[in-house]
């Protein structure tokens, strides 16, 4: 169990320096185009390129952020239930998110292919959307392992 942590935690904090610095690119290209916009040379492809970009630090931050536990939670009503009763609740959203991030991954996967099979690219600079759809999709079932992760600890007892 001490080693999926391990690798779990390692993957979800690489995919989210990944997102970091997509976000940080996306902040310095977004300057740099409002700079040269106002004197009349604007930089082709921002939009897409941004646009591209939101979908990786979106997808590639989830996983920490659930590690982290940063998401909305609902403790008013949890706090009302037994330790049994906070398990089950637990356990059932948990196993409600696993079954929605699979049900998306799987799809990505289906649409990255189909992406790369037509060779869709953006309309200015030309980037192929289906690696960004196969990093959203891995994104997706890395979430899936950590509901499941999430899951066996709660009902070990390591869920805090």
């Amino acid at each position: 169990m001490e080693m999926v942590d391990k690798v779990i935690k390692r993957v979800s904090g690489m995919l989210n320096w990944i997102a970091g610095g997509a976000v940080t690119f996306m902040m310095l290209l977004t300057v740099t185009d409002i700079l040269l916009r106002a004197g009349g040379r604007p930089i082709i492809g921002t939009f897409e390129v941004v646009s591209l970009l939101l979908a990786v630090v979106i997808a590639f931050g989830i996983p920490q952020v659930s590690l982290d536990r940063g998401h909305v939670n609902m403790d008013f009503l949890l706090e009302r239930l037994s330790v049994r009763g906070r398990q089950v609740m637990n356990t059932l959203t948990r196993l409600g998110c696993l079954f929605l991030f699979a049900f998306i991954g799987g799809n990505l996967f289906n649409v990255a292919a189909r992406f790369r099979a037509s060779g869709e690219v953006s309309a200015t600079v030309q980037l192929p959307f289906y690696p960004i759809a196969y990093g959203v999709a891995v994104c997706c079932i890395l979430e899936c392992c950590i509901f499941a992760y999430e899951i066996v600890k709660i009902w070990r007892g390591d869920h805090v």
